[in-house]
């Protein structure tokens, strides 16, 4: 048994079991895509044209504007690079990832790993939604793949706006907005211990060693600071649960339980924890808290509306942040198994939340 498995299991509280058996799990999709294939796949057969200005870079560029996805495949490539310069056909401008909560490390030049572990279902999300300097778009370049799992869902944003705009629970968010709970440990107060509860240090988050820095590059992004014990970071951000986009001219859903605790359902080493310890947290604006049936309102909701897009190596997606959601279910690897995306950021934008007239 490894080190992982002790701390998750051997040393976990009895009432590991009773959360285990409440969590929401998501569906992803009904077995219909929410927008057709041929909506926004590209056959480069077999050979992708880097050339900013070739015919794959124009019909890349005209799927991702009409749709906001578009996924490459048969590229023949296996260079992350490559596929850096495959998707900056459409991401031209991109930021470097700074201030954000998962873990990522430098995978090839401004191309970063996903930062959390495979074992663990990642929820439907809207990257970095949770700063005020988000990112318009993102790609996945994929680097290994699985033959038969490992997809990666997309939740169509236009359709779910629509829908949750029609309950209770969208209108309530349209009214209090959501406030966003993070608590960044300290890398120096885990030198010499395991990482049990760790998500991500503030040195990493805020790209500094200097706690002013980090405080001040915190504020710079909309955040409430205090430090709690061992030099913990603790940070809030009030905003809107919709963010106008200029594209469509309407406000779009942008917020999901990713930012909750269930976040860490299946995420090792924290995954023990109750969820008022744990280091992600989200509340409505008024600062009271969601009910466990309008967190699985929030997943039902992504799922009702999900693509599901699968992976051969040199395969390339973008997409935009604001017009969809991402996730994927928790993935075993087998023996010489390898499933690996690289990640790139777009260009990045400052969060102006809701407009009236814009719903």
């Amino acid at each position: 048994m490894t080190a992982t498995e002790s701390i998750d299991f051997l040393q976990a509280p009895p009432e590991l079991d009773r959360r285990l058996d409440d969590m929401i799990v998501p569906e992803w999709w009904n077995g219909t895509p929410a927008i057709a294939g041929d909506r926004y796949e590209i056959d480069a057969r077999g050979g992708a044209d880097l050339d900013p200005e070739g015919p794959l870079a124009e019909r890349m560029r005209q799927v991702y504007d009409q749709v906001g996805l578009v996924h490459v495949r048969n590229t023949g490539l296996v260079a992350l690079a490559d596929m850096r310069a495959l998707a900056r056909h459409c991401l031209p401008e991109e930021m470097h990832y700074e201030g954000g909560s998962n873990p990522r490390q430098e995978l090839d030049v401004n191309v970063f790993e996903v930062g959390a572990p495979l074992s663990a279902h990642l929820h439907y999300h809207h990257e970095m939604a949770y700063v005020s300097k988000s990112t318009r778009a993102l790609a996945f370049l994929c680097k290994e793949a699985l033959p038969d799992r490992g997809a990666t869902y997309f939740s169509d944003g236009l359709a779910s706006t629509d829908h949750i705009l029609s309950t209770d629970l969208g209108r309530k968010l349209r009214d209090l907005g959501v406030c966003y709970h993070r608590s960044l440990t300290d890398r120096e107060a885990f030198a010499n211990r395991l990482e049990v509860g760790v998500y991500n240090h503030w040195q990493l988050s805020m790209g500094t060693d200097d706690p002013d820095e980090a405080e001040a590059f915190a504020r710079e992004r909309g955040l409430l600071t205090e430090w709690g014990p061992e030099r913990m970071l603790k940070t809030r951000y009030y905003c809107d649960a919709f963010e106008y986009d200029p594209i469509t001219d309407r406000n779009l859903f942008y917020c999901s339980i990713a930012d909750h605790g269930m976040w860490f359902d299946g995420w090792p080493l924290v995954m023990h924890l109750p969820h008022g310890e744990r280091p992600l947290h989200m509340t409505f604006g008024d600062d009271s808290e969601f009910s466990r049936d309008e967190l699985q309102q929030m997943v039902t909701l992504y799922d009702r509306f999900g693509i599901k897009v699968d992976w051969r190596q040199g395969d390339v997606a973008v997409f935009d942040n604001l017009r969809f959601a991402h996730g994927r279910p928790g993935i075993a690897l087998g023996p010489g198994e390898a499933r690996q995306l690289g990640v790139m950021l777009g260009p990045k934008y400052d969060r102006v939340g809701q407009r009236p007239g814009k719903f």
